[in-house]
């Protein structure tokens, strides 16, 4: 079984302290966000005296220590959340409404333009399975 480790990551003036809590040992500071996980990471594998591949870790960034951003911070990640939900709705209504024009005899061209995207990305949209994880872009071309 693969080992899994949560790192939590706080901000403290110019430092990110990074630790897993409950686990001695196994802290770091870093000047930037993004070298977290390779020194946490590091340190995990010197402690433990294992491979640096051979666990999983995910560095979570404590929101509460980032003061007077983390209100910004928040409202952005709860709207991209949105705009994702969004845009997975209406990937599934423009399949959906792609199903149904061609279901009803509608050549691609028409479906396109009805649709306000091309014929081919009509095509593209009719060959990808519903569940795929792949999003239909519903902008117009």
């Amino acid at each position: 079984m693969r080992l899994s480790y949560r790192a939590t990551a706080r901000r403290d003036g110019r430092w990110w302290f990074v630790e897993v809590p409950g686990e001695q040992g196994l802290y770091t500071q870093v000047r930037r966000l993004d070298q977290a996980e390779a020194m946490i990471r590091e340190v995990i594998s010197l402690v433990r005296e294992v491979p640096q591949d051979s666990f999983d870790l995910v560095v979570d960034p404590d929101l509460e220590s980032l003061g007077a951003v983390r209100e910004a911070v928040e409202a952005a990640l709860r709207e991209r959340e949105r705009a994702s939900a969004a845009q997975e709705a209406a990937s599934t209504a423009m399949r959906h409404a792609v199903s149904e024009v061609r279901a009803s005899g509608y050549t691609s061209r028409d479906a396109g333009m009805l649709l306000g995207v091309s014929n081919q990305r009509i095509s593209q949209i009719e060959r990808r399975p519903a569940d795929s994880s792949v999003r239909d872009e519903v902008l117009p071309d």
